[in-house]
């Protein structure tokens, strides 16, 4: 019985040993790559789509301004944006659309912390989105991750 016992105990720590040693996934991801692979898809979409934008020296990101709105807000991270806008995939799967949504500039992702202050109030602006400046290598809700954002954006409100 003695030896049942003690088999039993060194299987018992056998287990948990090699439960310590299993394999937990590596962050390989090249933010550098994907940032070029973004850059790249962006352009076929514009290029595809016939549609008319320039591209942000500074950050590398692609906007068409549809309407500048009037006024003379200087943005700042406690701006409170309202805005209508519409996020979609390249492939043109929508993923959220919402009127009347209120932010702070501080707490956007950062292609929308770079791309509002483009226009004023009552602008509207297209933003394609490299991942780096969207969700990166994250999943968020119905983005999958690596995911170049597609939004179109209207301004109502600044304050």
């Amino acid at each position: 019985m003695t030896k049942l016992k003690h088999l039993l105990l060194l299987v018992c720590i056998a287990g948990c040993l090699t439960a310590c040693e299993k394999d937990f996934p590596v962050d390989n991801h090249d933010p550098i790559a994907q940032f070029t692979t973004d850059t790249n898809a962006i352009r076929a979409f514009v290029t595809k789509n016939d549609i008319a934008t320039k591209k942000d020296d500074q950050f590398g990101m692609f906007y068409q301004i549809i309407a500048p709105g009037t006024g003379n807000i200087e943005y700042k991270s406690t701006t409170q944006v309202t805005a209508n806008y519409t996020g979609r995939l390249l492939d043109g799967t929508v993923f959220e659309t919402k009127n009347g949504a209120v932010f702070t500039m501080g707490g956007l992702i950062g292609g929308w912390q770079i791309g509002i202050p483009l226009i004023q109030k009552g602008g509207k602006i297209r933003l394609l989105i490299p991942s780096f400046y969207a969700y990166g290598n994250r999943k968020n809700g119905p983005v999958p991750a690596n995911s170049v954002l597609d939004f179109t954006i209207e301004i109502t409100d600044l304050q």
